[in-house]
């Protein structure tokens, strides 16, 4: 082949190169990740090390999840009151907050606040085992690093988003109710008239499992970046773990705003 020839089919083999490594990553992460569902139903039931995992990710991420449900529930209270008192509708605001958190503020923020709070732990940490051997000598022991550790953290995150999410609603509609009605005036009986008569039960399951598919999307994907540290390109050690760990919570956000919107356009 004529030098002029390669050179004319350099940005072809390039193209080609980046596309088999996407489809290696995606079907790297497809198996990883129905692997990790799978076991969590192995025997014998890890139930201690699941537990572990929801206290860490589940209770210990309730005080921010809070904070930030009370004041998302404040700003909308305040930002809504001001624009339908332009329309004489101020009295719409339980509703609009309500439905706004339930159908979507609720699940997404409380999914991007544990990716940063603890998806990026879960990178680090078994990232850090990954360069330290101790993946390798898991496998050494017969031991199932993807059962052992990923496993309960993908439960534990299945049963702690629902969670959480739920918490935000309620927090977030009382920050809503503490900025229309107690600063701003509005009657408190038409405001919970307002959110009891227009959330309905499909406004609730809709939220509940957006929640589990973030849970899945935001586990695996920030599991997934530890466990293949070492294979990063451009970053090894430590500096391959900060990576990864940056990484896993820019793909995990992008990627639940991206099923968000699917999963809208299914649910409405």
């Amino acid at each position: 082949m004529s030098p002029f020839t390669i050179h004319m089919l350099t940005p072809f083999a390039s193209a080609g190169r980046l596309l088999i490594g996407i489809m290696n990553a995606c079907g790297a992460y497809a198996i990883f990740s129905a692997q990790g569902l799978v076991k969590i139903f192995s025997l014998p039931f890890q139930a201690s090390k699941i537990l572990q995992q929801i206290y860490f990710i589940g209770a210990r991420s309730v005080s921010i999840i809070a904070l930030v449900a009370l004041f998302t529930g404040m700003v909308l209270g305040l930002q809504l009151y001001y624009t339908l008192t332009q329309f004489g509708s101020e009295g719409a605001l339980g509703s609009a907050v309500a439905l706004s958190l339930v159908r979507e503020l609720g699940p997404v923020l409380t999914a991007i606040m544990i990716t940063a709070r603890a998806g990026s732990s879960m990178t680090a940490e078994i990232g850090v085992m990954r360069i330290s051997e101790q993946i390798d000598a898991l496998d050494t022991m017969a031991i199932d690093p993807i059962r052992f550790l990923i496993s309960p953290k993908l439960a534990a995150s299945l049963i702690s988003f629902p969670l959480l999410t739920a918490l935000y609603d309620v927090v977030g509609i009382i920050g809503g109710y503490i900025a229309g009605v107690v600063l701003l005036g509005l009657n408190k009986g038409i405001y919970f008239y307002r959110v009891e008569s227009s959330v309905v039960m499909q406004d609730v399951t809709g939220g509940f499992i957006k929640s589990i598919a973030f849970a899945f999307l935001v586990s695996t994907i920030c599991s997934f970046q530890g466990y293949f540290t070492h294979t990063r390109q451009g970053g090894f050690g430590a500096k391959g773990v900060g990576m990864a760990t940056t990484s896993a919570v820019v793909i995990s956000c992008v990627w639940v705003l991206i099923v968000d919107y699917v999963l809208t356009s299914f649910l409405l």
